[in-house]
C-alpha cells in the first residue's frame, strides 16, 4: 500500500514538473505550441508568462517530493512532509478550479490537474502507512 500511495502523490508533483519543462524551457517548440494550440505568432508575446508560470509549477512539484523526501504521506508520521505535500496538492487543485471557472473551455487541461491532486490528497488521508 505504501507503494501506492507514493505514486499517488508523485504523480502531481510528476506532471508539473513536465509543464515547467514545457512553459519554462521548450516553449515555442513546434511540439509545444500544439500542446497549447499557440500559433507561431503568440510565442513571442507569450514566453514571458509562461516562463513564470513553468516556475510556479516547478515549485509545487517541489513542495510535493521535499514533502516526500521528509517522510511524509502519513498522517501520524511527519508534519512538515505532510504540511508540504498538503500545501503543494491543494495548490495544484485549487489551480485546476480556477482555470476551470475562469476558462471552462480549458475543463480537460483542469482535469488533467485536479483528478491527480485529488488521488494524492485521498492517499495521504485514507491509504495507512
Amino acid at each position: 500500500m505504501q507503494i501506492l500511495k507514493i505514486i499517488l502523490i508523485g504523480l502531481p508533483a510528476l506532471i508539473h514538473l513536465y509543464i515547467f519543462i514545457l512553459e519554462s524551457v521548450l516553449w515555442g517548440k513546434p511540439s509545444t505550441n500544439r500542446t497549447f494550440n499557440l500559433k507561431p505568432d503568440d510565442v513571442a508575446a507569450t514566453k514571458p508568462l509562461a516562463f513564470n508560470q513553468g516556475f510556479y509549477n516547478l515549485f509545487l512539484a517541489l513542495a510535493i517530493i521535499i514533502g516526500l523526501a521528509l517522510g511524509g504521506g502519513n498522517l501520524q508520521s511527519n508534519m512538515a512532509g505532510n504540511t508540504l505535500i498538503i500545501y503543494g496538492l491543494g495548490s495544484i487543485l485549487a489551480a485546476g478550479i480556477v482555470l476551470v471557472l475562469s476558462a471552462p473551455r480549458l475543463w480537460r487541461s483542469a482535469c488533467i490537474q485536479m483528478i491527480p491532486a485529488v488521488a494524492g490528497i485521498a492517499a495521504v488521508l485514507f491509504i495507512a502507512a
